[in-house]
């Protein structure tokens, strides 16, 4: 009973561990997937965060839930930030360690991911890829049957790795030191190791790997591994390789002569080859740097027991690094190890000589039939044995080939003949490396200069060494294919002893006849050699007839092509007559011949990179390798330059620049002149902008000499230049080039002259000038403004400039302005940002550039804006209002109109233009025609005065387009209801009426109305109105009657000349028509005793002008006198 209790109660408690474990993963589950929810929807930093936490959940503490959320976690590799691209690729990595099954669902990603654009995710690829390939073998040699998904992941496996060794060539530095490191541990992984190899922990190599993988067989991974350790020495060897990447390939070739010994020979050849051969771009503390690493990793070497056999190489290499004997010997390997290898060598070769013996016996015992598997695997081996034979590598033979022939007498005639090939100076490079020979003339030293020959010559391709190489792998071939067919005989052999019963009789030997050998025909036994003019002449006729041939070959199918080949390699290698010759000929006909002229072209610049048919011993060349190359491309194009009618000359001179294989320093310096003829500057300008984009090598040389003619004085050169330049300047790879050039130049107007750099022949201008004068400050500008437009960004470098520059500068880039401006727009943030960020000293441009953007159109919400925050913040300057005025206020222009008007005429007549609307169709403005001239009449004096607001209304009145007598009268009609009345009423309506005299009505009934507003109140307008009447006499007599008697008395003191004529008037009248007048108005009219009316003849009527003008004059000529001078303004009389 009491067991039965401990066993229920031993139940009730697991079935408790077992509750409380599924509640632990269903709150996992769910905290999982808030955090990928979290981080669908989070920031970079946290979005890391929160996938590190889901990693280390289901990786580490629960891999139970990996793949439920694995293509959750994949989803993420297409994230915009590369932060979260790279975690990707660690959880790949992490997953796979765990989980080797899941390779095949995630080694697509990660392929995908080595073609990411962020060179940091691809780093992290190549360093995920090194742990997974070791991986990946370890799972399928572990397996026991390989799957679908097995074969599919290890093809993708291959493909990234193909695609990380080519990435041993990428641009990248950081990329290219990670591929070789990768490819370290694939040549690690796929050789076998010996009993002197370094060992690690848990190490995997190609022993570890089943003779029954067929997916990934021994023999093929052997291959592939020392193509790689080829792929990584010849890197090793790259003239252009950076010293981070030659001292990581240093550190890996020496790890794997360490783990590999059997690669310790090609190590050791590659570190001898680098120390003869170091890169010519490393700097002098980078070739300090490499020697160093060098020494280190020839000192590890050293003490392997395998460099047993290399000992004097590499002793020979420390002593010229500046390695002491000590340190030398220090490094030795332990005698022990060295006598241990000695004894397994003679044990090697005493088995290699016993398996070549058995190998020779026949086989009398055929393999039984459905052991493929073991005969593969048997076939393998042995190419194992043949491929661990000792070869005599090329360099060795070399070295001895050199070392037997390296006498005293041939060392000096060596020294004489480089004598001639040193530079001038000691190259710093040589003084930094250059450590003195301790052992001098010791067949020690002698035998490691033969080496370092020898490695010189192996490296070019030369020596007996490369011979004997090539000849040795034809001789294989071929004892493999005499092994292959001895073998079948053997088992056919085999065979048929089996069938037969009977004995076979032994074999008759046929001996055959010696056969007559045949003597060989010598030509040099029956023929004499041709004297040299001889021998000339006949070369020259052969040339003549073959390139008379021209017809005749045309027509045959096949035989051109041949006959131009001949040409090509007979003027190549031939004398310069031969030559001369055929170029003749060829520019006879350049069009129709241009194919015989590449050909010929071509050959010659493969010569000149020593691609030649001759051996070396045979030629005698005297001028260096490029002077046949770039004599024939010159004289080709010197010839079209000279031909100056000749048809499609331009097209050809383009081919020949374009599809040429180089183009020369002289044949650039055609160009040059080509280009600054003004004849055909176009097509050499032209083709300096194709060349830049076709000839990325010297794109530099090309776009430099294209700006260089931005600034000829020449326009049309100048022009072209330009329209080249703004075209390349689209290329992004261009652009920083070209800005930096133009910023330079317009740097030059910050100096008190003009820099010597803008004057030259090659400029047009062969005169240096000492002052800076129009059309030197525009050279600075042209470039600079044309790219205004298209940079917007530029504006702000050329305000900085503008304020640092002399006067008679800043004027003309005031002029030039406009067409880049206008090119930019009113609405370009860039210049909305200079108004707005208005250098000081640089108010003029700004109000320069508002202008050029408002003169044909009115000014934007935006620009207004910024101007009128500058104005009231900084610029107190009211032309800095002018662009912008329509788009101001009724009552900012109103109050800015004082301080305007008291600007320069010009400018104020600018300022009506533009408040007018007659500066530009469709101008909207802020004031109607008649609300500004009612506004200059109301200015207050104290801000400005009476002469300057008469000049203001004079311009008004000259815009007669504008101001009609309808605007007039309604102008004149507001001013009469102020109160009090404008001092310039009178003046106003006097001019009204000398432009319209039809308004003589209208006016006469203002001056009626005036009588009723006692006008005489007000001296000034008073004054004016006694003038007005005056004016437009005999209209005028009715209004001077409504007078009260002691005004008109005082219009009679101020203008005596009207009485006579009213009293004329008056006397017209009827007797009712004067009985109307008051009498004390005909007192004062007729004076203090009234005349005699007889006097007077009634008949007689006044006659009025013939027309009422008013001689409208500049403001300075107001004061002349005349009859149609305009009248001064009240008040301002003498």
């Amino acid at each position: 009973m009491a067991r039965q209790d401990l066993e229920s109660r031993r139940s009730t408690a697991a079935q408790f561990f077992m509750e409380e474990e599924m509640e632990d993963s269903v709150s996992s589950y769910k905290r999982i997937v808030d955090l990928l929810n979290q981080a669908a929807v989070a920031n970079d930093s946290s979005k890391t965060d929160n996938l590190r936490r889901v990693q280390e959940i289901i990786v580490f503490k629960e891999p139970n839930l990996l793949d439920n959320f694995l293509d959750e976690m994949l989803g993420f590799q297409s994230d915009r930030n590369a932060d979260v691209r790279k975690f990707v690729v660690s959880f790949i990595e992490e997953a796979c360690k765990k989980d080797p099954d899941v390779l095949p669902k995630v080694v697509r990603n990660l392929q995908i991911f080595l073609q990411d654009p962020s060179a940091q995710v691809q780093k992290r690829v190549i360093q995920a890829a090194t742990h997974l390939y070791r991986s990946a073998l370890s799972w399928l040699a572990c397996a026991r049957t390989v799957t679908e998904d097995m074969e599919s992941s290890w093809t993708i496996l291959c493909q990234i790795k193909a695609q990380i060794a080519k990435m041993v060539d990428s641009d990248n530095d950081g990329i290219r030191t990670l591929s070789v490191k990768f490819l370290e541990s694939v040549v690690l992984l796929q050789t076998y190791p010996e009993e002197d190899s370094l060992r690690r922990e848990n190490d995997f190599s190609l022993e570890d790997i089943p003779l029954t993988l067929k997916i990934a067989r021994r023999r093929k991974l052997e291959e592939e591994a020392n193509t790689i350790l080829d792929l990584l020495i010849k890197f090793h060897g790259s003239p252009h390789i950076s010293s981070i990447n030659l001292m990581t390939c240093m550190g890996t070739l020496t790890l794997i002569a360490k783990m590999r010994p059997q690669f310790m020979g090609k190590v050791v050849a590659a570190l001898e080859m680098l120390h003869t051969n170091l890169p010519p771009t490393l700097s002098k503390s980078q070739v300090s740097s490499v020697r160093k690493h060098l020494k280190l990793q020839l000192f590890n070497l050293l003490k392997h027991p395998a460099s047993m056999d290399y000992q004097t190489n590499i002793t020979s290499l420390l002593t010229d690094l500046g390695a002491t004997y000590q340190e030398i010997a220090k490094s030795y390997p332990k005698a022990e190890e060295v006598r241990k290898r000695r004894k397994r060598n003679e044990r090697a070769a005493i088995g290699q000589d016993a398996a070549a013996v058995a190998a020779k016996k026949p086989r009398l015992e055929a393999p039984p039939r459905g052991a493929g598997v073991e005969e593969e695997d048997e076939d393998m081996d042995v190419e194992e044995e043949v491929s661990q034979k000792p070869k005599v590598e090329a360099i060795d033979v070399t070295e001895r080939f050199v070392g037997e022939r390296l006498t005293p007498d041939l060392a000096s005639q060596l020294v004489v003949m480089a004598m001639s090939k040193l530079p001038e100076t000691i190259p710093p490079h040589f003084s930094s490396t250059y450590t003195p020979i301790s052992a001098a003339g010791t067949p020690g030293q002698i035998k490691h200069l033969a080496r370092l020959i020898a490695s010189q010559l192996t490296a070019a391709g030369l020596g007996p060494g490369i011979k004997q190489s090539k000849n040795e792998v034809v001789k294989k071939l071929a004892v493999v294919e005499d092994e292959d067919e001895e073998g079948e005989e053997e088992v056919v052999g085999v065979e048929r002893e089996e069938k037969q019963v009977a004995p076979v009789p032994p074999a008759v030997v046929i001996k055959k006849p010696p056969q007559q050998r045949i003597k060989t025909l010598k030509l040099s036994e029956i023929t004499k050699a041709l004297e040299p003019e001889e021998r000339e002449r006949s070369v020259a006729l052969a040339v003549g007839r073959i390139l008379r041939a021209e017809r005749s070959c045309a027509t045959l199918s096949g035989v051109s092509p041949v006959r131009n080949k001949i040409l090509t390699v007979i003027a190549a290698q031939f004398d310069e007559n031969v030559g001369d010759a055929v170029r003749d000929f060829i520019l006879e006909d350049l069009k129709n011949r241009t194919d015989l002229a590449f050909a010929w072209l071509y050959e010659e610049y493969s010569f000149m990179q020593g691609f030649s048919r001759m051996p070396s011993f045979l030629r005698t060349q005297i001028n260096p390798p490029e002077w046949a190359y770039n004599r024939l491309l010159c004289g080709m194009i010197q010839s079209l330059l000279e031909k100056q009618d000749a048809k499609d000359r331009d097209v050809l001179i383009s081919r020949l620049y374009l599809e040429a294989p180089l183009i020369t320093e002289e044949a650039t310096e055609l160009l040059r002149q080509l280009c600054g003829d003004c004849n055909r500057a176009s097509v050499g300008l032209g083709l300096l902008q194709e060349l830049v984009v076709r000839r990325p090598p010297r794109h530099l040389v090309y776009l430099n000499l294209l700006l260089v003619y931005t600034a000829h004085e020449h326009g049309d050169i100048r022009t072209k230049a330009i329209e080249g330049v703004v075209g390349l300047y689209e290329r992004a790879e261009l652009r920083s080039i070209i800005e930096e050039y133009a910023i330079f130049y317009l740097g030059f107007l910050r100096l008190p002259q003009p820099p010597v750099v803008l004057f030259g022949e090659d400029r047009g201008r062969p005169n240096i000038e000492t002052q800076w004068s129009e059309d030197i400050v525009k050279v600075c500008l042209y470039l600079y403004l044309a790219l205004l437009p298209i940079n917007e960004n530029l504006i702000h470098e050329l305000a900085r400039v503008y304020v640092q520059t002399v006067a008679d500068v800043k004027r003309v880039i005031l002029r030039l302005l406009e067409a880049p401006v206008r090119g930019m727009g009113m609405d370009s943030p860039q210049l909305l940002t200079l108004v707005e960020e208005c250098p000081k000293g640089a108010e003029t441009l700004v109000t320069r550039v508002i202008h050029i953007l408002t003169d044909k159109t009115s000014p934007s919400a935006e620009l207004v804006a910024r101007v009128r925050d500058l104005y009231h913040t900084r610029v107190s300057d009211v032309r800095f209002l002018i662009p912008v005025l329509n788009g101001l206020t009724k009552k900012e222009v109103m109050a800015a109109l004082p301080r305007l008007i008291r600007l320069n005429p010009v400018v104020v007549k600018e300022v009506f233009n533009r408040l007018l609307g007659t500066h530009s169709e469709g101008a909207t403005s802020p004031l109607t025609p008649a609300e500004l001239l009612v506004a200059l009449h109301n200015i207050d004096p104290s801000k400005a005065d009476m002469k300057t607001i008469i000049k203001a209304t004079s311009q008004c009145f000259a815009e007669k387009q504008v101001y009609t007598q309808e605007v007039l009268a309604v102008v004149m009609q507001q001013l009469m209801e102020q109160s009090p009345l404008p001092t310039l009423l009178m003046r106003t309506v006097i001019q009204s009426l000398s432009l319209y005299p039809r308004l003589i009505g209208f006016v006469m009934n203002i001056l009626q109305r005036l009588i009723l507003k006692q006008v005489w109140k007000q001296k000034k307008v008073w004054e004016g109105f006694i003038k007005c009447c005056q004016r437009t006499k005999p209209q005028s007599f009715q209004v001077l009657l409504q007078l009260p008697p002691a005004q008109l008395s005082d219009v009679f003191d101020n203008s005596p000349d009207l009485r006579q004529p009213l009293q004329a008037h008056v006397m017209a009248l009827t007797e009712n028509q004067r009985a109307h007048i008051p009498q004390a108005i005909m007192d004062v009219l007729m004076g203090a005793s009234r005349l005699d009316l007889s006097s007077l003849d009634a008949d007689t009527e006044p006659v009025s002008p013939a027309e009422l003008t008013i001689d409208m004059r500049e403001e300075e000529n107001e004061d002349s006198s005349g009859p149609n001078a305009e009248p001064a303004p009240p008040g301002d009389e003498d």
